[in-house]
Parts: C-alpha cells; sequence; structure tokens
C-alpha cells in the first residue's frame, strides 16, 4: 500500500463523521439533541481556550456551547444556538497517539459533548456510547 497519496482527514471529512456518529445514537439521545448544531473548526477559537483553561490550542478536543436542557427556558432574542464544536487539529493529534479510530474518536466526543447539554454523567455517556451502533 503506497502511503504516498494520503491526507489527513479534511473538516468535511471529519464532519461526515460526526454526522454518521450522530445518525448511530440511540433515537432517545438523538431527540434529546435535535436543535444542537454540529460544527467542525481546525482549532478552538481564544475566548474557548481561555475559557477551559487551555494550555495549548491542542488540548482541547471539541465543546458544548448554549444552553443546557436543565437550564433551559425561554429562548432569549439574539441567543446563539446550542452548538457541539469539534476541533479538528487536537482530533487528529490524540488520534495520532492513540490506539482507535478516528470514527470511534469523534464518536466519543460528540457523545460527550452533547451529554453536556443534555446533562448526562459520564458513566450514562458511556452507557450511551456502547448502546450506539458504531
Amino acid at each position: 500500500m503506497s502511503l504516498a497519496a494520503a491526507k489527513a482527514p479534511s473538516l468535511a471529512e471529519i464532519e461526515d463523521l460526526a454526522q454518521a456518529a450522530f445518525a448511530a445514537l440511540p433515537a432517545e439521545f438523538r431527540a434529546l439533541a435535535k436543535d444542537v448544531r454540529i460544527v467542525v473548526d481546525d482549532f478552538p477559537d481564544d475566548d474557548a481556550l481561555t475559557e477551559m483553561a487551555c494550555d495549548s490550542e491542542f488540548d482541547l478536543l471539541g465543546l458544548f456551547r448554549g444552553i443546557g436542557l436543565a437550564q433551559a427556558g425561554e429562548t432569549v432574542t439574539g441567543q446563539m444556538p446550542n452548538t457541539v464544536w469539534l476541533y479538528r487539529r487536537p482530533l487528529l493529534d490524540y488520534w495520532a497517539e492513540h490506539d482507535e479510530t478516528l470514527g470511534h474518536l469523534v464518536a466519543h466526543v460528540l457523545i460527550h459533548e452533547i451529554g453536556h447539554h443534555v446533562g448526562l454523567s459520564d458513566a450514562d455517556m458511556a452507557g450511551i456510547e456502547a448502546a450506539a451502533d458504531l
């Protein structure tokens, strides 16, 4: 097998992995997150790095920004939509150093970030990941 033409997955390819992972989640979990946008960017912005007290732009694989279901109330004008951010370059860096598929890693981070929106414990998120058809 020649690796001469191999390239790192693009933003669109990571987004495709995230959409496939979302589609494989249990229906009840997907329903709770039906209004959550999934956005892939190369790196977190400076606000996210400061908010999460990161030492490096590679420290953050994903982030939920918005109003979690537990805090949800009436929508305020100008409120940004609930969004899960996935960060391509930190994901690829982590993937290169660990023994798991990129699809599994993207799914794991996606489930974890949606779990923040839903208000789940780490054990609940692990159960959802185990129940997903990934």
